[in-house]
Parts: structure tokens; sequence; C-alpha cells
């Protein structure tokens, strides 16, 4: 990954700066994250990240943990750094959402392997396949995961292509469940931000 997409400890606010600039940063982020977030389907959705979600995410770990030693700072870089895209690829929290345990213990159980079958497809190209949970298994032999992080890396010709308008749809393809959309304006600038 390229370290210019990286975080360090000099990119972050001190605890007690971020208090005074969280209310406004916090707005700001909420409002980011609206258009980058995508449902396929009723009951799943990607939330992409990029380095605005990811610094948002950091400063509040730091914020609820009261971290401010070096060490822990690294520890908490170290985990959030490999969200952030790296200018050829997206990356997202896939997540299966149903509000009822029963429903969804059950569904769980009927959707394994799910996190393999989400893709992106710029128009005119072949479907990109997620690369799914590379830091950890998130699926065993009797359910998947209702979380999951993935990364879609991108061609340069579908990269030139978002950026000349070709559209850009995206969609799960699940035995049990099967959903695509294709993304708003809107959506599709927000993460064209991502691309080099």
């Amino acid at each position: 990954m390229s370290q210019t997409h990286q975080f360090s400890r000099k990119d972050l606010w001190s605890l007690e700066d971020y208090a005074q600039k969280r209310p406004e940063f916090r707005s700001q982020v909420m409002l980011h994250k609206k258009n980058r977030q995508i449902p396929l389907g009723p009951n799943s959705t990607l939330y992409f990240e990029d380095r605005l979600t990811v610094r948002y995410q950091i400063q509040e770990m730091l914020r609820i943990e009261k971290v401010f030693e070096a060490e822990g700072i690294e520890e908490e870089l170290e985990a959030y750094n490999p969200m952030v895209p790296d200018g050829c690829n997206w990356k997202a929290t896939y997540m299966i959402e149903y509000t009822d345990v029963d429903i969804r213990s059950a569904q769980l159980e009927k959707m394994i392997g799910i996190e393999d079958l989400v893709w992106v497809q710029v128009e005119g190209f072949d479907k990109v396949w997620a690369i799914s949970d590379e830091d950890l298994e998130r699926t065993n032999d009797t359910k998947t995961s209702s979380v999951h992080f993935m990364r879609f890396e991108l061609a340069k010709e579908m990269i030139d292509g978002l950026k000349n308008g070709n559209k850009l749809s995206m969609g799960v393809e699940h035995s049990v469940y099967t959903h695509s959309i294709e993304l708003s304006e809107e959506s599709k600038n927000s993460l064209i931000n991502d691309l080099d």
C-alpha cells in the first residue's frame, strides 16, 4: 500500500483538540458517509471507507478508550490503516442486517459464502468480485458473519471509464440473496474520489 494513503500519529488530533473539533468533524463525516452507504437489497449494505471515515473511526476509538500514549495510538493505526483505499481499489464494510435476531441467525446459516459473491461493475467491463476478510476468517461450517471487510481491485481502464462517465453498479449473487443497484451520480462521484 502506498504510504501516502496511510495515517501516522502526526495526522491525528490530540484528545484535547479532538474534543473541541468533534461536533463539527462528526457532522462533516456523517454527511460524507451518506453517499458511501450502498444498500444491496433490503438486508445488506456496503459501507465504503476512505481517509475521512477511517480517521473518524481512529479518533473515536482513541477518545472512547482515552488512549494518548504512543504505543496505544500505533496499535489503533495498525488496526485501521488497512481500511484506507490506496488509489486503485475500494474498501468497504459489508453488513448483513436483519433486526429480528432469530431471522438473522437463520439467514446467516443460509448465507455461507456470501462474502465472496459481492461485486462491483463499471459499465462496459466485467464484474469485480470482493476479496473478503483478509485480516481473519469470519465464516465457519455452520454460518457466515453479519460483518465482512472487503476490497475491490480496479483496473486502470475501469478507473478511466468511471472518470469518463461510465455507470457503476454493485450487487450480490447468492442463491438465497441476490440484489443489484446502479449507483447515483452522488455516490459514484464520492467513490471516484478514492481513486488516483
